[in-house]
């Protein structure tokens, strides 16, 4: 008989119908008269509740299945007596696949996500991993969705490059040499490579994306990148998925509509498709999360220039406003807590930040007029900060190449890139949503690790 999914099961009606579950078990309750087990195959985060005549299967047998162990039930699909479900399936016969030891590490419930993070293969199965990851293809759902339906074109960007796009030199290289070799004889013969120079793990697929987009018109990345950033924080990661939209022909005001378009729509649909698992993790993560997700949809996301928003952060210091980092006035690179504060406290809505100093920001953002400020448009949400950074892009080859110099940067490195404005320039701008910040603030979660099966950050590469 062919399998039923529990999901398909739990909506059907079909009552008296003979069908097949199959899954791994969350909890089993035993009687003399009734054994209760609740299944669940990972297609929805509600279990189904399997019910057993104990005289119709071996004792032994029956006990052997405990928290973990992975069978198949077969039986009549009945309306459910108890409470919490509308069906139920009345067995005639469970079959076990995998038994489960008592050594197993997530059969307690309340277990701490640190304690689980040491069982990253492990912890997929329990409710909470379940829910955060069926959510997490749903958002990479929205985001094909969303970008297709707006004329942009899915762009494949390398994962091994030459050039640094942050220029900020926190790398992954990429090399075949020997290297107990290279450490002996003190020069590396980088000609001898496997790609004949030095390789890295790309930080971003923009400088590509902006060969995508002025020939394509609209463009976007949405793959791995790598940041070999020495960061333990909740926020960080060394590998994470990275969206990059890039469109020619758009100027700072348009960019920020893009911006604010795109999250809203990314939300509104898990709010439509992943309703279960948002009342699971509103339920047990965040008691304001739907209410959350829900004003960031309805809200216009406020608009504040870099200066602004630092007299604002600076008079709220005056009034006596403790923060962690203090607040050193125009030029500094503002933290998470002074972002969250005007998202959380000030505003009480998302923020796009405009125009920084260029100092703080890429070499390749455009310059306002001033010459000190730069046409970036940051999104910063609640409880996350930063979500979106973005930017007009400098189409002047001259600027460009000056900007290069002054940085210190290798031009031989970005002739590729430079050439986009040599021939044919053209005015364009686009921006990077991290995509597991975009994840955390949807399922609530607080540590960036869990929202990705298996992370990697410093001194942690398992699996």
């Amino acid at each position: 008989m062919k399998r039923t999914k529990v999901v398909d099961a739990l909506k059907s009606t079909d009552f008296g119908k003979e069908i097949v579950v199959k899954g791994w078990v969350r909890s089993h309750r035993s009687s003399k008269a009734v054994d209760f087990i609740a299944l669940n195959d990972g297609s929805t985060i509600k279990n189904i509740q399997v019910v057993v005549d104990p005289s119709t299967m071996d004792e032994e047998a029956l006990k052997s299945i405990t928290t973990g162990a992975c069978i198949a039930a077969e039986g009549i699909l009945v309306e459910s007596q108890g409470k919490g479900q509308t069906v139920e399936i009345q067995a005639n016969k469970v079959e076990i696949y995998g038994l489960c030891p008592s050594d197993y590490p997530m059969q307690k419930k309340g277990q701490s996500f640190e304690y689980m993070r040491q069982f990253a293969h492990m912890r997929l199965r329990t409710n909470t991993f379940g829910a955060v990851f069926r959510i997490r293809h749903n958002m990479a759902i929205a985001v094909h969705q969303y970008f297709h339906e707006h004329g942009f074109y899915y762009f494949h960007t390398p994962l091994i490059t030459a050039s640094d796009a942050e220029g900020a030199g926190e790398m992954f290289q990429v090399t075949t040499l020997d290297l107990d070799r290279v450490a002996k004889g003190g020069k590396v013969e980088y000609d001898k490579d496997f790609f004949g120079k030095k390789t890295n793990l790309t930080v971003s697929g923009q400088l590509e994306g902006e060969l995508g987009a002025t020939a394509l018109g609209a463009i976007y990345t949405f793959g791995p990148t790598f940041r070999a950033e020495n960061s333990n924080t909740p926020r960080h990661l060394a590998e994470f998925w990275m969206i990059e939209p890039e469109v020619a022909f758009i100027d700072k005001d348009e960019l920020m509509d893009l911006e604010e378009d795109f999250i809203k729509y990314c939300v509104k649909w898990a709010l439509e498709n992943c309703h279960d698992d948002l009342e699971f993790l509103n339920q047990m993560i965040d008691k304001t999360l739907l209410q959350t997700l829900e004003s960031v949809v309805k809200e216009d996301f406020v608009r504040l220039p870099y200066t602004e928003g630092i007299n604002i952060l600076q008079k709220a210091a005056d009034e006596g406003h403790k923060f962690e980092n203090p607040i050193t006035g125009w030029g500094m690179d503002l933290n998470s807590e002074h972002e969250r504060f005007l998202v959380e406290e000030y505003f009480k809505k998302p923020v796009i930040m405009t125009d920084y100093p260029s100092e703080i920001k890429a070499f390749y953002m455009k310059k306002n007029p001033d010459g000190k400020t730069m046409q970036g448009t940051d999104v910063l949400f609640p409880r996350i900060g930063e979500i979106i950074g973005g930017s007009v892009r400098e189409e002047s080859y001259d600027k460009l190449i000056d900007e290069i110099h002054s940085r210190g940067m290798e031009e031989s490195s970005y002739s590729w890139y430079l050439d986009t404005r040599k021939y044919g320039s053209c005015p364009h701008g686009g921006f990077g949503l991290g995509f597991e910040r975009l994840i955390l603030f949807v399922t609530g979660m607080q540590n960036i690790r869990d929202v990705i099966p298996f992370p990697r950050t410093p001194k942690n590469a398992e699996f």
